[in-house]
């Protein structure tokens, strides 16, 4: 059988093949001219992105280092941004400014020699040998100056030397100086606080806003304290003048709002000016409101007769023998004017009778008197937004001795900050309320408060600190239409292991209008020395009291209390009403 061979077919093209080479080629077209021109297109289009991408390179090879740098050092000076601080009328304490610093990019410089010795002759302050040892390094950025003047930066700029250049930082300025300095703190020269409600900022949230990159000066809003500028410039004021005509060592006080535990002013001679953080460094500037405990003499014995009165074993006619020392052991008590008789609760008040208000004590017993004074908080640690706080000095073992010479403030050292938050519990009503530098409503203060006393004792005892200004050792400090109550603090500093009567820390509180207290006062002189005026004493109601006095005559009008004249005495206006009440 014979075949035939196979015809080749042609395949048919798919309709939707043709629709596509046509669309793409059109019809009748040389394809390879067209081909030959997009071949062409795209090695232009190349040679254009190459040429790009090796000019980028050139660039970052000649300017890696600095643009690196500068990219970096930029991003340290936004997380440094702090936000502002200011007082509870919205004066500003502290802020952040533009500051212009000074680096150097080794790599970069041509000519170290001349670039050292330029600089060091525009800076005199630059070490030689530092400069040098930076400028040769291998790296490609190094700080040589933080924090220059405009004037520097100009002078520096025409000199034209390559490799040097600024960066704008964020600098820590304080406008009012020394005024607020031992509560606002201050920072280091990376703007990270190290004292202080700088401090506190950094260690409730801000340090870790910077690590996050949040911490930048838009997204931060100014943190309001419970300082008044306005008062803390007056009691800064009466403390420097009397520290200078007393001849004091030192000087301190502060103002309190006895129903929201707001401080409201804080002083404590001598300070430093923040913007020189070297004055910082000095032992003597302490914060010797939270920082340094003390024995607070007489003022304590507001919280002896406290816990008499809140007990119910004693009322303010209950009588005390005080017709002579009181003697324990080898121990004598002694009475600084005595009166030879018994003598009422109120009288031991009134008189500052040391022996009365260690037999109080002894009535209520030792386990007693240390329960009493650890719930008004005078035997722990207390804890604010300020960082600097101290332990209180407490007798490791608590005899009747200790309570003997503790009823009169001596035996015990505590902060003062610590005493002014215990008689604040003592004039409010009985409410014991943990101090703040930080703006709180009453409302936010009844939250967190405790209630330690009876409102009656509260009573009572605001009637004795009345009572002492009317007649008492606080009479000096009695300004007309403030109705002011007060006690005075005279503690004798232990000199080589003995108490001495020429070296004493006076105290004196005050509490203001005495019928319905909105504010405590506490001033505090370091070993005052006798005036002809003072008579040749140097007791607290010679120097402190006065100073009070002064004190509460500028601040009053600035806090709101208005003056109020003819009122009653105490017995009538602030006792009389309690037992109305009852």
């Amino acid at each position: 059988m014979t075949g035939s061979a196979p015809t080749a077919v042609k395949p048919t093209e798919p309709w939707r093949q043709r629709l596509i080479r046509s669309l793409l080629y059109g019809r009748n077209v040389d394809r390879a001219a067209k081909a030959r021109a997009r071949v062409g297109l795209a090695i232009l289009a190349f040679a254009a992105i190459y040429a790009v991408i090796g000019g980028r390179l050139v660039m970052f090879a000649i300017g890696a280092d600095n643009h690196a740098a500068r990219r970096t050092a930029a991003q340290d000076a936004i997380a440094t941004a702090r936000p502002d601080i200011v007082d509870r009328n919205g004066e500003v304490l502290a802020t952040d400014v533009k500051s212009p610093s000074l680096f150097g990019e080794p790599r970069r410089i041509i000519d170290k020699d001349e670039a050292i010795e330029l600089l060091t002759a525009t800076l005199p302050d630059l070490d030689t040998g530092e400069v040098r040892e930076r400028l040769s390094s291998k790296k490609g950025f190094v700080w040589l100056k933080r924090e220059i003047t405009p004037k520097q930066q100009q002078q520096i700029h025409r000199l034209g030397i390559p490799g040097i250049g600024f960066l704008r930082e964020n600098k820590r300025v304080y406008p009012t100086g020394a005024e607020v300095a031992h509560l606002i703190g201050l920072v280091n020269i990376d703007n990270q606080g190290i004292a202080g409600m700088e401090k506190w900022l950094d260690n409730n949230g801000l340090a870790d806003l910077h690590r996050a990159g949040f911490a930048t000066d838009r997204l931060q809003r100014p943190v309001e304290l419970s300082i008044d500028l306005r008062v803390e410039h007056a009691l800064r004021d009466e403390l420097l003048k009397a520290k200078d005509k007393y001849k004091a060592k030192a000087a301190s006080g502060l103002v309190s709002n006895v129903k929201t535990g707001e401080i409201v002013a804080m002083v404590s001679l001598p300070d430093f000016d923040p913007n020189n953080p070297k004055e910082a460094h000095d032992p003597d500037r302490i914060n010797r409101l939270t920082t340094g405990v003390y024995e607070m003499g007489s003022t304590f014995k507001a919280l002896t007769l406290a816990m008499a009165l809140d007990s119910g074993k004693a009322n303010l006619n209950t009588l005390f023998d005080a017709r002579g020392a009181l003697h324990y052991g080898k121990f004598t008590i002694h009475d600084t004017h005595p009166l030879g008789r018994q003598i009422t609760l109120s009288e031991v008040f009134t008189f500052s009778s040391n022996v009365g208000a260690a037999r109080i004590a002894l009535a209520q017993g030792v386990e007693a008197h240390k329960a009493f004074l650890r719930k008004m908080g005078q035997l722990d640690r207390l804890r604010t937004e300020l960082p600097e706080s101290t332990s209180p000095i407490v007798p490791k073992r608590w005899s009747e001795l200790n309570t003997i010479t503790i009823a009169f403030g001596h035996g015990l050292s505590v902060a003062p900050l610590q005493a002014v938050m215990g008689i604040n519990a003592v004039m409010n009503g009985g409410y014991l309320i943990p101090p703040t530098f930080l703006k709180r409503s009453e409302a936010e203060a009844r939250a967190i408060a405790k209630k330690v006393l009876k409102s009656e004792t509260s009573d009572k005892m605001r009637y004795l600190m009345r009572l002492n200004a009317e007649i008492g050792t606080a009479k000096k400090a009695d300004v007309k239409g403030y109705y002011i109550g007060g006690k005075t603090g005279t503690s004798e500093k232990v000199v080589n292991g003995r108490y001495s009567k020429k070296q004493v820390l006076n105290s004196f509180t005050a509490i203001m209008p005495a019928d319905n207290p909105q504010f405590q006062v506490l001033v505090m002189l370091d070993e005052p020395k006798p005036l002809p005026e003072t008579h040749g004493f140097i007791t607290s109601g010679w120097n402190a009291v006065p100073t009070g006095g002064k004190v509460i005559e500028r601040i009053a009008p600035l806090l709101g209390v208005e003056p109020r004249f003819d009122l009653p005495p105490s017995e009538r206006l602030i006792l009389a009403a309690s037992k109305g009440s009852q």
